[in-house]
């Protein structure tokens, strides 16, 4: 390890990637095991990791991820929301139909940004803060989309009136961002010409993917 890092800080921000890799949650046994370092240094790193609510101890004594996570991943939110908003606007004005970057929290799909048209007659009103299941909807289809292995996968998905009478979706995934579980998408009530449209959405999808790991940041999927 060079210099210039933490040690400890290493472990402990590797403690947090374990656990937040095992729904079941793992024994201070399993967790060194899984570090490769003694129990009494992984004790040393819960003690201080469970006083900053960042894991937790179910009734049996597994490990988890805390609830203070959930604070670090609403700072992030912000963050997300303002690099993806320009390429939003582009989207949604060359395609007229309302974009949105959507992300997973918990089993849900949440939009997180969202823009609108600004030349078109009508559109469809679609807030920040909406929420619907995953497997319902093109923004969230697409994030399972993109939980799919290999290179022949499709690049987006198209729903109808699954989320809102008569209107049509597209979606694609945000890619190869570590911790992010994300989509950008479209919504219209009028045609939706997919052979135009979807190159553009999946263009900008990429584009959202390119600007977060330019910048290094990441979300927390909860």
């Amino acid at each position: 390890m060079s210099a210039e890092t933490s040690q400890t800080l290493d472990r402990g921000l590797r403690v947090l990637e374990v656990l937040a890799g095992s729904p079941g949650g793992l024994t201070v046994t399993e967790l060194a095991g899984r570090l490769g370092v003694n129990r009494t240094v992984v004790y040393r790193l819960v003690s201080t990791l469970e006083q900053h609510a960042l894991l937790r101890r179910d009734a049996k004594g597994r490990l988890h991820i805390g609830l203070g996570i959930l604070h670090l991943a609403g700072a992030v939110q912000p963050v997300l929301r303002d690099l993806a908003q320009p390429v939003l606007r582009r989207l949604a004005e060359k395609v007229g139909c309302t974009a949105h970057l959507t992300v997973v929290e918990g089993a849900e799909a949440l939009a997180l940004a969202v823009v609108e048209p600004s030349w078109t007659d009508f559109h469809v009103s679609y807030r920040v803060g909406t929420r619907h299941p995953l497997a319902q909807g093109a923004a969230g289809k697409a994030v399972l989309l993109g939980r799919s292995a290999g290179g022949r996968a499709p690049a987006y998905v198209t729903t109808t009136g699954e989320l809102q009478t008569g209107a049509r979706g597209l979606a694609a995934p945000v890619r190869k961002v570590d911790g992010l579980e994300a989509s950008v998408g479209i919504v219209t009530l009028g045609v939706l010409d997919e052979s135009v449209v979807a190159p553009q959405v999946v263009a900008a999808a990429d584009e959202v993917a390119a600007l977060l790991a330019s910048t290094g940041t990441s979300g927390v999927a909860g």
